[in-house]
C-alpha cells in the first residue's frame, strides 16, 4: 500500500503534466502580443503554434521506449532540464525563428515528460484502487492545466510581457529537479535487449509526416502536399510494423495490441479526444465571434466544463469500487454524447446556458471514461514495458486531437461556406474571423447582413459537427462498454470487476 512518500511523489509527477497542458492553451492569448514584437510571417506564426505538438506527438513512442531502457526517472529529470531551458529561450526570443526553435525544444522536452509520469505511477502505486486514484489525480492535473491556461495567460499578459507565459515553467521544473531524485523511484526494463536504430528512425519518419499532414489538412484542406505527407507516414508506419515483427526484442511490442483491454482502451482514448478537441476548436469561436464575448470571459464560461472534468477524473476511482469498470467507461462516454446533443440546439443570439451545460457533460464524461481507460492501458502492459504503453496512449491523444481538428474543423468549414450567399468575399468565406475582418472594412449597411449570414452559417456548421460528435461518442461508449465487459478481457485483467 502506498504511504505518504508515494502520494508526495504523485504531487511531483502532476507538476509537469499541469505545465504541459497549460502550454497547450496559453499561447493563443500571447500570439497578438508576440506577433507585434517579433513580426512573424503567416507561415512562421503557424509554425510557432504547431511545432510544439508536432514534436511532442512525433517523439512520444521513441521517448517512452527510451525511458524503459535508461530509466523513467532519469528521462523525466533530463526532460525537466530541457523543458526549463527551452522555456527561458522562448521567453527571451528576439526573432520568430528563435521562438520556433524554442517551441520545438519544448515539444522534445514534453515528449520525455508525459510517458515518464504515467509509467512511474504504475511503478509507484501497486494497489489497483490506489493506482486508479493516482491516475485520476494525474488526469485532473491535465484538465486543470487546460482550464488555468487561458485565465493565467490573460492575467500575465495584462501585467507583464508575452515571455512571462513561458517563464512560469521554470520554477515548476526547478521543484521537479529538486524533489524528483528524493521522492521518485527509478524504474526500467531489466532486459531491454539491443537498441535498434532503424526502428527509432522509422518511428519518427512514420509519425512526423502523418501528424504534419493532418495539421495541413486542418489548416488548408486536402492538398497534394498534405495527402503525400499522410500517405508517406502510413507507408513508413507499415515498414515500422514489419520491422518490429521481424525482431526478437522489438522497440515497440505489438503483442500489446492483442490484449483487448489495451487495444480497445487506446481506440476509446483516440475517439474520445478526437471529439473533445474538435469541439474545443469551435467553441471559442462561437463564444467570441457569435456571442461577442471577450477571450477572458469566454474562457471563464468554459471553466464549469473543465471543473467537471477534474471531478470526473477524481470520482473514477471511487465509482469503480461499486460499479463495473466497463460500464463506467460506457456511461461516461454516453454522458459526453448527451453533451454534444445539447450543442445541436444552440443559436446565433442565445445558447450560452446550453453550451455551458453541454460542455460540462462532455468534460465530465470524457474525463471519467479516459481516467479508467488509462488505468487499463498501463496495467494491461507488463511492468517493464509501462513506458512504451504510456507513450502509445499519449500518441493516441496527439493523433486523435490532430484528427479532431482536421476532420471536425473541415466539416464545420464546409458547412459554413455552403451557408454563405453567392458573391461573398473570399476572405469572408475562409473563416468566421475572416468574415469579421471583412465586415470591419465595409459600410454598416453591408457589414451587418454579412455578419448575420456568417454567424448563421457558422452555427449550422457547429450543429453538424455536434451531431457528428454525438453519434461518434454514442458508438464509442457502446463499443467500449460491450468489448471491455467480455469474459476474455475480465480473465486477463485484474482491474475489471
Amino acid at each position: 500500500m502506498a504511504g505518504r512518500r508515494q502520494w508526495w511523489a504523485l504531487a511531483v509527477l502532476v507538476l509537469p503534466v499541469l505545465l504541459i497542458s497549460v502550454d497547450m492553451t496559453v499561447l493563443g492569448f500571447a500570439l497578438p502580443y508576440l506577433s507585434e514584437d517579433l513580426a512573424p510571417t503567416g507561415t512562421q506564426q503557424l509554425w510557432i503554434v504547431d511545432i510544439y505538438s508536432f514534436m511532442l506527438g512525433g517523439l512520444l513512442v521513441l521517448m517512452g521506449t527510451l525511458g524503459d531502457r535508461i530509466g523513467r526517472r532519469k528521462l523525466l529529470l533530463a526532460g525537466a532540464v530541457a523543458f526549463g531551458a527551452a522555456s527561458v529561450l522562448a521567453a527571451f526570443s528576439t526573432s520568430a525563428w528563435m521562438l520556433i526553435v524554442a517551441r520545438a525544444l519544448l515539444g522534445i522536452g514534453g515528449a520525455t515528460l508525459m510517458p515518464s509520469t504515467l509509467s512511474l505511477i504504475r511503478s509507484i502505486f501497486l494497489d489497483p484502487q490506489q493506482r486508479r486514484t493516482a491516475i485520476g489525480v494525474w488526469s485532473a492535473g491535465f484538465s486543470g492545466g487546460m482550464a488555468v491556461g487561458p485565465v493565467l495567460g490573460g492575467w500575465l499578459l495584462e501585467h507583464f510581457w508575452w515571455g512571462s507565459v513561458f517563464l512560469i515553467n521554470v520554477p515548476v521544473m526547478v521543484v521537479l529537479l529538486v524533489a524528483g531524485p528524493f521522492l521518485l523511484p527509478e524504474a526500467r526494463d531489466p532486459n531491454p535487449g539491443r537498441f535498434d536504430p532503424l526502428s527509432a528512425v522509422l518511428s519518427l519518419a512514420a509519425i512526423l509526416p502523418t501528424v504534419y499532414g493532418i495539421k495541413l489538412i486542418a489548416e488548408h484542406g486536402v492538398t497534394v502536399v498534405a495527402a503525400l505527407c499522410v500517405a508517406a507516414g502510413l507507408l513508413i508506419g507499415l515498414a515500422f510494423v514489419q520491422r518490429q515483427r521481424s525482431l526478437d526484442q522489438p522497440m515497440l511490442d505489438l503483442e500489446l495490441f492483442k490484449n483487448r483491454a489495451f487495444s480497445v482502451s487506446v481506440l476509446t482514448n483516440v475517439l474520445g479526444i478526437f471529439a473533445l478537441v474538435g469541439l474545443l476548436f469551435l467553441i471559442p469561436q462561437y463564444l467570441q465571434l457569435v456571442l461577442g464575448l471577450t477571450p477572458v470571459v469566454a474562457a471563464l464560461w468554459l471553466l464549469p466544463g473543465t471543473v467537471a472534468g477534474i471531478i470526473g477524473a477524481l470520482l473514477a476511482a471511487q465509482l469503480s469500487k461499486r460499479f463495473r469498470t466497463s460500464s463506467l467507461i460506457g456511461v461516461g462516454l454516453l454522458l459526453a454524447a448527451a453533451g454534444f446533443l445539447a450543442l445541436t440546439q444552440v443559436g446565433t443570439d442565445s445558447g450560452l446556458a446550453l453550451l455551458v451545460v453541454g460542455f460540462l457533460l462532455v468534460g465530465g464524461g470524457i474525463a471519467l471514461a479516459e481516467t479508467l481507460t488509462n488505468d487499463l492501458i498501463i496495467t494491461a502492459a507488463p511492468a517493464e514495458r509501462a513506458g512504451a504503453a504510456s507513450a502509445i496512449s499519449e500518441t493516441g491523444y496527439e493523433v486523435g486531437g490532430a484528427l479532431g481538428v482536421a476532420i471536425m474543423g473541415s466539416v464545420a468549414t464546409a458547412v459554413y461556406r455552403s451557408g454563405l450567399p453567392d458573391g461573398t468575399a473570399d476572405s469572408a468565406r475562409e473563416t468566421l474571423g475572416g468574415a469579421a475582418a471583412t465586415a470591419a472594412s465595409l459600410p454598416p449597411a453591408q457589414a451587418g447582413p454579412l455578419m448575420d449570414a456568417a454567424r448563421e452559417a457558422f452555427v449550422q456548421g457547429l450543429h453538424v459537427t455536434a451531431w457528428l460528435g454525438t453519434l461518434l461518442l454514442l458508438y464509442t461508449g457502446l463499443q467500449a462498454g460491450f468489448l471491455l465487459r467480455l469474459p476474455r478481457v475480465r480473465a486477463r485483467s485484474q482491474f475489471l470487476s
